[in-house]
């Protein structure tokens, strides 16, 4: 008799799934405060990355910032510098290795990678006690579609002024904050964030939503709520 099937099994998730594999560890430290730029194998830029003082055993939240299409990794880090001392924010901002994230090119694959490697860079580096990634634009996007992928992982995203949002698998139950701007006519909320958040809510996911009166940007008062909501993000479980 002929030996029966194996059975069939799925492939296992990967960087084409949009699955990140870094995980905060002891940090083996000493880490550097102030702004750094951080560079790829290659030389190139990886992310800049700004930690506030002192770096001491008291962990830091994490806040992956993304940028949007055409951007650059100093114009993400700024959505949330201002606020970074007073709230003990480590704030990471990578650069996409093309105009904009891998999954809207053409797929989840060198821009999860990329991450990755700068989470693990950090987690090496600095005491972490939970990941948000956030973004805005096409960054906001991006940080949804990843975030939702690995909510074992990512406790929180914060998109500012998202497009959609499109996890190949999902992990875990991530909080959600969103904000948009009613005039926006690069991204029209009638058919981004008004239609996003309520399948979100749908899905089972936490979501904040705030609506602006503005177009496509980020007005302080925004960020300023995103960082309150960021506070109350529940302590991860040890």
């Amino acid at each position: 008799m002929s030996e029966p099937a194996p059975p069939h099994r799925q492939p296992e998730e990967n960087a084409r799934h949009g699955r990140l594999t870094a995980r905060p560890v002891a940090p083996v430290g000493p880490a550097a405060a102030g702004l750094l730029p951080l560079t790829d194998p290659q030389g190139g830029p990886l992310a800049l990355l700004y930690a506030p003082e002192p770096v001491t055993e008291r962990p830091y939240r994490l806040v992956v910032l993304l940028h949007g299409a055409g951007g650059e990794a100093r114009q993400a880090l700024d959505l949330m510098l201002p606020l970074a001392d007073a709230h003990h924010l480590l704030l990471a901002a990578p650069q996409a290795a093309a105009s904009s994230w891998d999954l809207i090119v053409e797929g989840f694959g060198v821009d999860v990678r990329r991450i990755d490697a700068l989470l693990s860079l950090i987690f090496a580096a600095y005491p972490v006690r939970d990941v948000v990634l956030g973004g805005f634009s096409d960054g906001a996007s991006y940080a949804l579609s990843l975030g939702l992928t690995n909510g074992d992982l990512v406790a929180g995203v914060v998109a500012f002024s998202p497009g959609f949002a499109a996890p190949l698998v999902t992990h875990g139950q991530p909080r959600v904050f969103v904000s948009h701007g009613v005039d926006d006519r690069v991204l029209p909320v009638d058919v981004c964030s008004r239609r996003l958040v309520p399948r979100l809510h749908d899905l089972g996911y936490e979501v904040s939503y705030q609506e602006f009166p503005g177009g496509h940007e980020v007005h302080t008062d925004i960020r300023e709520a995103a960082v309150t909501w960021l506070t109350s993000l529940p302590e991860p479980v040890p």
